[in-house]
């Protein structure tokens, strides 16, 4: 099946006991057993749910992955990516991540005994002088947030290989539409859900996917034990999203086009961050691995300061000032203060992440509306 085919078919069939085209919200917790033991596949539904095991397949399916498996976030996604390792295992990561990874992985499970890494890996030597004996796991962040750059995931994948050490790509900005990891190499996709894949802003949810069967059977424990399970409900509401993300993404990539050529000719803008203007660093990678570019961008102005942006965003009337992205309505950010305040000051600054930044989610909204709104906030 082609990709569009996938996202409306993959996985997913006529309900078997009402012919439902749409598969139903089996908003059930529990499920009548014939006698102990003896049931219909499923029995408790934090263990397993058909709305969610219709999404699951369906996900795995987008990402060429035999395994797929949700979760109540994003970051209950990366919780269990974490739980596949153990004390004193190291993590390679990119110096430019998103603040909640980050938080995750400093505040929470450096606590266990892991230990982390964090490099410029638009840079392979960067990566590879990073690597000892207890690296277990590098995680690719491809485009990173908030500063868009691409990491070469062929070859991080393949450099990994040579150490028997497992990759995972956080393909939330791309999704599979734009790009598909586990083809170039990857272990392992993880998603926050909430974004494009869902494309309405009214989900929160995470997923992994996998074609190693060993490593699957581990996350599906996990899923489980630790409980962090979407609701069928929302699960119903990402699987009517996933249907029209070919169409999405064409939408916000075409528009995000538009919006980064236009930023990148105002005079008062200083540097556009978009992997598909030439002028990107890591252009040629980005057409490489990806088919299509996306919607997400972000800038600085050439007036360096906080205030200036301040006044930029607030007056920006089409683009909603809001955490979060991949909806259908464009979104603008602060990531020092709002999505990657966790992250200290030194650090981001380190990484090239300005107090001064702007990130935008480039929504389906006309584009000439959306340059207009810019042009009055930039003035």
């Amino acid at each position: 099946m082609k990709f569009a085919t996938k996202t409306i078919h993959a996985g997913i069939h006529p309900d078997p006991l009402t012919g439902a085209v749409m598969t139903p919200i089996y908003q059930t917790s529990t499920y009548a057993q014939e006698s102990p033991g003896k049931h219909k596949g499923y029995e408790y539904a934090r263990t397993q749910n058909p709305t969610r095991d219709v999404l699951q397949a369906n996900l795995a399916a987008l990402e060429n992955g035999k395994f797929g498996y949700c979760f109540a976030s994003g970051l209950a996604a990366t919780d269990v990516m974490m739980k596949l390792l153990k004390p004193h295992d190291e993590v390679i990561s990119t110096n430019d991540l998103y603040g909640g990874t980050y938080r995750i992985f400093r505040r929470v499970f450096e606590k266990y005994g892991i230990k982390f890494h964090f490099v410029d890996m638009t840079d392979l030597k960067q990566i590879e002088a990073a690597m000892n004996a207890n690296t277990r796991l590098i995680w690719i962040e491809t485009p990173t947030n908030p500063l868009v750059r691409i990491v070469d995931i062929q070859a991080v994948t393949a450099l990994a290989k040579t150490k028997n050490v497992l990759t995972v790509v956080d393909n939330t900005f791309a999704t599979p539409y734009c790009q598909t990891p586990l083809d170039l190499g990857a272990d392992f996709v993880v998603h926050s859900a909430t974004k494009y894949l869902n494309g309405h802003s009214d989900v929160i949810m995470g997923a992994i996917i996998t074609n190693h069967e060993e490593y699957a059977q581990e996350i599906k424990f996990l899923q489980n034990a630790c409980g962090a399970v979407p609701s069928p409900h929302d699960c119903f509401l990402v699987l009517r999203g996933v249907k029209t993300l070919h169409l999405r993404m064409a939408a916000h990539d075409q528009n995000g086009r538009k919006v980064a050529e236009y930023l990148s000719k105002h005079p008062k803008i200083d540097t556009v961050y978009y992997p598909g203007l030439v002028s990107h660093p890591q252009h040629e990678i980005a057409k490489k691995q990806m088919r299509i570019f996306g919607g997400m961008m972000s800038f600085t102005l050439k007036t360096d300061s906080l205030e200036t942006s301040f006044r930029v965003m607030e007056k920006l009337q089409l683009f909603t000032l809001a955490e979060s992205l991949g909806g259908v309505e464009s979104l603008c950010g602060h990531p020092a203060s709002m999505t990657h305040g966790s992250i200290p000051r030194e650090e981001r600054l380190k990484s090239g992440l300005k107090d001064s930044l702007i990130r935008l989610s480039v929504g389906v909204e006309d584009v000439e509306d959306l340059i207009a709104d810019l042009e009055q906030a930039i003035g």
